[in-house]
């Protein structure tokens, strides 16, 4: 039995369905909530309600267990410092309980630039996790991440809804030239799922992401062409960028872009090009090709009802 934390996440939900398609038999770890959770649809799973903060209903969860895929908290940058604070603390729970569970290895969703060190919180906060992670005692395998993109993420959906309320121009840090590796997240589903097929040769840290360096600038570009919405795109401070971000945030609940966010496109998030073929044989697709969910959409109103709709359920 494998246990997935953060399954109504759209990383988890892509991870549940690669999972029970290749026929392994998966429980997901779901936080209670007032509404339904947003499971994948014909995707067989248990369920498991309880807080990652709760270590008995943890270790209920743990019962029968042999590896936990840990998607987790705070895997969108723009998360606030309680979602990184219990991601941390979420993660230790985990993690000491599963060794109590007898469970022989843990797979756990990182970012690139993970650091204790790091200026930018979202990096120190995964690196403290990844940290408990290595001393609990047990097998494990840690991912660190590029920018994971797909239907419903934190990244492009984000992007495109900054276009539509952006009337001609489009301020970015540095004029855009950060340099991403954008993975699609099916991609990411197939590795985890190709990986359990040998955990006991597994390294405990790989980093990963998609096949190409793209410049912020450049993947909007990839956007405009897919939505119809160009724009100009202009060089702005990070400062004056924070300063936007915390405007917007007293304006709306959810706003497209955050501070974090902003620190998280302020520095490349690269690696290697050729782990994923290498490690797995696995040849992740070009972002060009995969952005056809954000075609045909009125992103302008999804902004608008994203500001009332409720987000809970889940480890989003």
């Amino acid at each position: 039995m494998l246990l997935v934390t953060g399954g109504t996440s759209f990383v988890g939900r892509a991870v549940l369905r690669q999972l029970s398609a290749a026929g392994h038999p998966v429980r997901a770890l779901l936080q209670p909530a007032r509404r339904s959770p947003g499971l994948p649809l014909g995707v067989p799973v248990d369920a498991a309600l309880t807080s990652l903060a709760d270590r008995r209903g943890v270790r209920a969860a743990l019962v029968g267990v042999s590896t936990v895929i840990h998607v987790g908290a705070a895997l969108n940058p723009g998360s606030g410092e309680d979602t990184r604070r219990d991601d941390v603390e979420g993660t230790r729970n985990l993690a000491e309980t599963a060794v109590e569970a007898g469970v022989r290895h843990l797979i756990y969703l990182s970012h690139l630039g993970a650091d204790r060190t790091s200026a930018y919180p979202l990096q120190r906060a995964k690196a403290e996790a990844e940290e408990h992670v290595r001393n609990c005692g047990l097998r494990h395998t840690i991912l660190r991440t590029a920018t994971v993109y797909g239907p419903e993420d934190h990244f492009t959906t984000s992007m495109t809804k900054l276009l539509a309320i952006s009337p001609i121009f489009l301020p970015l840090p540095g004029g855009g030239e950060t340099r991403l590796q954008p993975l699609w997240v099916e991609d990411l589903a197939t590795c985890i799922t190709w990986m359990l097929d040998d955990l006991e040769g597994l390294r405990d840290l790989y980093e990963i992401g998609g096949p190409e360096y793209l410049s912020l600038a450049e993947i909007l570009r990839l956007i405009m062409g897919v939505t119809g919405m160009p724009r100009i795109l202009l060089t702005a401070r990070p400062p004056y960028l924070k300063a936007l971000a915390w405007m917007a945030r007293g304006l709306m609940r959810y706003p497209p872009v955050t501070m974090g966010w902003v620190d998280y496109l302020a520095v490349n998030r690269t690696t290697n090009l050729d782990t994923l073929p290498r490690l797995l044989g696995l040849q992740p697709a070009l972002m060009q090709g995969k952005l056809e969910y954000l075609r045909g959409r009125n992103w302008g109103w999804e902004l608008l009802a994203s500001q009332f709709r409720a987000r809970d359920g889940g480890y989003d």
